[in-house]
């Protein structure tokens, strides 16, 4: 099973689920809700700072730019030649006229798409899945939303490990993939194999979950074991204030 977590033992990695679950949504909130222009840049460059000093900073940066970077330029382009209203001041690129407010605007929603898809990012990469909905089950989800919920996390990275596997079978029987029109045609041999592989996968599943006896009712017993100390839990409660403040902060703020 493949995943986005990268193992590690850095204080990042040690931390419990919920702490980090905790501080994922208040840097998120604090992102949208903090009113200055570069707070969302700030945020990512001390994310970048987390991921660096977990041991992960490369391939957390080279997936948020790979995710945003194509959005962040059409961001640029489109709301600096496109944003209202027809009075905002005019910055000349050459034969392009752009706009300030518009070119404000893409700044302020890449750089916060930027610092929530890190955030979200960092934390799938320091967390072990199993980790998080275990932790999350503890505090009362049901088990079934927990199994939805893991399966979700681990589908996309699964499905990329399963169709690069089909695809270097193939190509070592013979199959050209090089260049455009090859790699469309590419693409019908690989569909099949990789729709049956997830099929078969499924009802893997399913029979393990029922030999285990996961829909009955009864307690459960699980060989993963979570450590939450008393400072996180004091940490959790100091977060969860944050947030409240926050939020009161910016109603307050709009009135």
């Amino acid at each position: 099973m493949q995943s986005t977590y990268l193992p590690g033992t850095s204080l990042l990695h040690r931390l419990h689920p919920l702490t980090k679950i905790t501080a994922a949504a208040l840097v998120i909130l604090a992102t949208y809700l903090l009113p200055w222009l570069i707070t969302p840049l700030l945020i990512f460059a001390a994310l970048l700072a987390l991921a660096a000093a977990s041991g992960v900073a490369g391939p957390f940066l080279r997936t948020a730019l790979r995710v945003l970077l194509p959005i962040t330029i059409s961001l640029f382009v489109i709301q600096g030649l496109l944003f209202p209203p027809r009075d905002a001041a005019p910055l000349l690129l050459g034969p392009i006229t752009l706009r300030r407010e518009g070119l404000e605007f893409a700044f302020l929603t890449s750089t916060r798409l930027l610092a929530f898809t890190g955030t979200l990012l960092l934390l799938l990469q320091t967390t072990h899945p199993a980790d998080l909905v275990f932790a999350l089950t503890e505090r009362g989800l049901p088990r079934s939303i927990g199994y939805i919920l893991l399966v979700a996390l681990q589908i996309v990275p699964d499905m990329t490990a399963r169709a690069t596997a089909i695809l270097e079978a193939q190509r070592s029987r013979g199959l050209e993939t090089q260049g455009g029109a090859r790699r469309v045609r590419a693409l019908v041999p690989l569909v099949g194999p990789l729709i049956i592989g997830a099929l078969v996968d499924v009802e893997e599943r399913a029979m393990a979950l029922e030999s285990r006896a996961y829909t009955d009712p009864g307690p459960k017993t699980s060989l993963r074991q979570l450590v939450d100390t008393a400072v996180q839990r004091v940490a959790r409660w100091a977060m969860l204030l944050a947030i409240v403040a926050l939020v009161a902060g910016r109603v307050a703020f709009l009135r």
